[in-house]
């Protein structure tokens, strides 16, 4: 209904400031049948995933360490909370100082905008973890590594996965404002040559792509989380 709406709608306001799905549609066509987009999507998926996996391998372990050990949080955690709370856009022109305009500026802003929602919800699901659960540890002597990865690792698990879910929608933007502010390339070039043109069309190719994106991202990480943590699905309270 929405699509049929915007079909019909869409017809009556000038190309210059809309468009509807059959033109993105044709436009979408054009773009992958001279291997613009292909080369644009690749472009842009490299420094994502780079970025993306380096935020979830270093963002995990920190928060657990900061949940874990109260030594730790009081010294890193207020700076982890800052992180989050500070606009990193304001940082891009300081990074691009440092990294220069290419690859790794660009990793380097996915990777800061997505790291500190996973290491905040990992952070949060240690600190929820029942005292009783490590308690039994302890009571069979085990090391703190251990209990660490034996016991609040696979209760920390819902938040890990949450987090990673948060940092998805924050990867996406921040891969879209690094080939804005950076060097423009990928899906980004596309937008601002087809805007730059007044080709409205155009320009909806990428952000459906993107949007796209981001809801498949969405349900593999659902599919992984009821691999990893199938008792979880179980507990919930959620009605069919």
């Amino acid at each position: 209904m929405l699509l049929g709406a915007w079909e019909i709608l869409g017809r009556d306001i000038n190309p210059v400031f809309g468009s509807y799905p059959s033109a993105i549609a044709e436009a979408f066509w054009q773009l992958a049948r001279t291997g613009k987009l292909w080369t644009a999507l690749l472009d842009s998926l490299r420094p994502f995933l780079l970025g993306y996996g380096l935020a979830i391998v270093v963002g995990i372990p920190i928060g657990l360490v900061i949940g874990r050990f109260r030594t730790v949080e009081a010294a890193i955690g207020i700076y982890i909370t800052a992180g989050y709370a500070m606009p990193l856009v304001a940082l891009v022109p300081l990074l691009v100082l440092w990294l220069g305009l290419g690859f790794a500026v660009k990793v380097a802003i996915v990777f800061l905008m997505s790291v500190f929602p996973i290491c905040i919800n990992t952070w949060l699901g240690v600190t929820a973890v029942p005292k009783a659960l490590i308690e039994v540890g302890k009571s069979f002597v085990a090391p703190d590594a251990v209990i660490l990865r034996r016991i609040i690792l696979p209760a920390t698990l819902p938040y890990i996965m949450a987090g990673i879910r948060l940092a998805v929608g924050r990867a996406v933007v921040a891969m879209v404002i690094a080939e804005f502010f950076t060097s423009i390339s990928g899906l980004g070039a596309v937008i601002i040559t087809s805007a730059n043109n007044f080709d409205t069309a155009t320009m909806f190719v990428p952000i459906v792509i993107l949007m796209v994106m981001a809801i498949g991202l969405n349900y593999l990480i659902g599919a992984v989380e009821r691999w990893v943590a199938p008792w979880q699905a179980e507990i919930a309270g959620r009605e069919e």
